[in-house]
This record gives structure tokens, sequence and C-alpha cells, in this order.
């Protein structure tokens, strides 16, 4: 191959595949879908919602890792010592992260469903619908990050390292700020319903990964690739 052609085939815009281009058609499709199921099967789904512990749904958290598992596999946290390769871009993304999202979010639920939308929400779930949002907010979304660098053909070290630091952030700041936010929307602090889902969602499939991803690689760069094509098409 010549250097013009190998030039130009570096330098080509990415094609997205269809599950990349009709993204937004999925997670509609899933919406949907959950409705529809939620409706014509409530008692399933009534079994499925009392399989809790401390109001934290274990399908749910066995789902939720799942599906987060190619993303925890690709962290690693020795990129952390790259972190200051480009401090402009990482300060602007741990602002937008700790500081701005969060905060604003809970300003725009106390907005929102306190007032706007209140006269149409149950009363008594209103502090329900907030304290989901502030809960949302509160943890940076580390798989879309991947998704959307590598769909923008980011640079796959600068995303890798911005996203370890933002999870050993997470580890230990997300139970605190959720405990913050919820303090000033008045709603009581459930500490360990927060210190479970802490563990479940943040802390076990991090350790888990990690875990998993040293192991991969004690067989070389090939057998983790492996394994993250194989999560990918799962």
């Amino acid at each position: 191959m010549s250097v013009a052609r190998t030039a130009a085939v570096a330098t080509a815009p990415k094609r997205l595949d269809v599950f990349e281009r009709y993204l937004s058609v999925w997670v509609a499709l899933c919406i949907v879908g959950g409705i529809l199921v939620g409706t014509l099967f409530p008692g399933a789904v009534g079994a499925v919602s009392r399989l809790e512990v401390r109001h934290v749904n274990l399908p749910i958290a066995v789902l939720v890792w799942l599906m987060i598992y190619p993303m925890m596999l690709r962290i690693d946290f020795g990129a952390l010592r790259d972190v200051g390769r480009r401090p402009k871009g990482l300060a602007l993304v741990l602002l937008v992260n700790w500081l701005v999202k969060p905060f604003s979010m809970a300003i725009l639920a106390w907005v929102f469903l306190r007032h706007v939308f209140a006269p149409y929400l149950p009363a008594e779930q209103v502090d329900a619908y907030i304290a989901g949002l502030i809960l949302l907010a509160a943890a940076p979304c580390t798989a879309m990050v991947f998704v959307w660098s590598r769909l923008t053909q980011g640079d796959p070290y600068f995303t890798l390292s911005q996203v370890a630091l933002n999870d050993a952030i997470m580890v230990v700041a997300f139970a605190p700020l959720v405990a913050l936010l919820l303090g000033l929307s008045a709603i009581v602090v459930p500490w360990d319903t927060l210190f479970i889902s802490v563990l479940l969602y943040i802390v076990a499939p991090v350790t888990i990964a990690q875990l998993w991803r040293a192991a991969l690689l004690r067989g070389g760069e090939a057998r983790l690739h492996a394994a993250l094509l194989t999560a990918r098409a799962i």
C-alpha cells in the first residue's frame, strides 16, 4: 500500500455501524418495551421489584453489571499517571462532572418537579423522583464517555485517563455529594441504601473488573482484546 493510500485510510472518517447510527432509536424502543412489560405483566414486574436489599434492586444491579462490564474492563487505573498531560481538558471534565452537573440537576429537579409538574404528579412520589434525578446526576456516565470518544475518534489515552480519574473520585465522593444534595432538597438521607448502592454499583464492579483485567493481561494484550470483543458482541 502506498504512503498516500495509507494516509488516506488513516484520516478517513469513521463509518458508524447500524447499531451506532440508530442508537437513539434503540433507546426509545427499550423505553416503550419497558412500559409495555410493566403494563402487560404487572405481577411479574412486582415480583422482580421485591428482590431487593435496603431498597436496592438486585436484578437491576446484575443487569447494570452486564451493561458496564466491557467499559470496566477498559479502565486502566495505571493511566492516572498521565492525567496531567492535558490539564485544561481534565479540569473542564472535573468541573462539569462534580460541580456543574449535580447541582444544576438538583435545581432543575426542584423547579420542575416541585413546581412546574407538581400538579400532575402523585404528591407522595415527588421526593422519590427528585432523589432519582439527583442520584443520576451525581454519577459521571463513564460508559458513554467511551462510546462517544470512539464515535468521534477521540484520543483513547486521554479518554482512559479521565475515566480512571472520575471513577477513582466517584468511589469516595458519590455518597457525600448525594447526601448533601438530598439534604438541600429536604429529603431524608437513606444512608443504608446509599452505601449499599455505592458498594453494588461502583466499588464491586470496579474491583471485580480490575481483578479480571489483571488476570487477562497475564495472558497478554491479545487476550484482553479478545475478551473486550466478546463482551461487546454479547
